[in-house]
């Protein structure tokens, strides 16, 4: 992505969450924070690319501190969980929660509005915590005293201008075709759907459900004047260019290069 943001002269990149390595010991994410992104960061950084990112559902939140702290070692590079950044007069939301799935780390989830219907769990559900996982007995109860997607998305930052904002949110939409599991499943929120046909913002960007533009067919949708991006991330890097002033984007995939 470096080379790419060099070569094409790019202002800033956006990741939105599943940073890390999640093959084999979790807690070695850590590792992979204090190591890799440390440099990976502070090379964006020396080339004054802004890099904007913020954790997703598979980067342990027990990490969250360390991930803040090296993101704050270097100017350019900034956490947009549950933040706004401003960026040549555009303002950059980024938001994290997700709505609940079935698997068991649940660092980040949450129900997406009061009437929710939570999916069969394949286990007990878990939380990161210092030295290993913690187990939760009833996590449905549990999750029930946290705020809902819709209840977050209501006490996130608010643009000054919705016309020149873009919003970061790791978890897609419902019902634009950029939530589509392997198995045909639907999984995007209801609640993120509304905020955006109710606030019409300039952009919004998603992850989460990697599989979802194969899947689907679809790496874009329109909701009113609202563009929404899902690019997708499987075997082969995906990314997505875009000119915000004149609101072209263009999806690529490329084979990784080994370094």
């Amino acid at each position: 992505m470096l080379t790419i943001a060099v070569d094409q002269e790019i202002d800033a990149v956006i990741n939105g969450g599943d940073l890390m390595p999640i093959e084999g010991a979790l807690y070695k994410q850590g590792q992979f924070i204090s190591g890799f992104l440390d440099d990976y960061f502070s090379r964006f950084n020396r080339g004054k690319i802004h890099y904007l990112s913020c954790p997703g559902n598979d980067d342990l939140k027990i990490f969250d501190p360390l991930y803040e702290k090296t993101c704050d070692k270097y100017p350019f590079v900034k956490n947009l969980a549950q933040r706004k950044i401003e960026i040549q007069g555009y303002e950059f939301i980024g938001m994290n929660w997700v709505a609940d799935y079935p698997f068991q780390l649940k660092d980040r989830c949450r129900m997406d509005t009061d009437t929710f219907v939570f999916p069969y769990q394949f286990g007990k559900g878990v939380l990161s915590v210092e030295g290993g996982l913690k187990y939760i007995d009833d996590w449905f109860s549990y999750a029930q005293t946290l705020p809902t997607i819709e209840e977050e998305l209501k006490h996130l930052i608010r643009p000054v201008n919705m016309k020149k904002c873009v919003y970061i949110i790791h978890m897609p939409p419902s019902g634009l075709g950029l939530d589509v599991c392997s198995d045909g499943r639907e999984v995007g929120s209801k609640a993120i759907y509304k905020f955006f046909e109710a606030n019409q913002p300039l952009l919004s960007l998603h992850g989460h459900i990697h599989e979802s533009p194969v899947m689907s067919g679809k790496w874009f949708s329109k909701l009113g004047d609202t563009t929404c991006i899902q690019p997708g991330q499987l075997d082969d890097f995906t990314y997505v260019l875009i000119d915000l002033s004149t609101m072209s984007v263009q999806r690529y995939t490329e084979k990784y290069q080994p370094h």
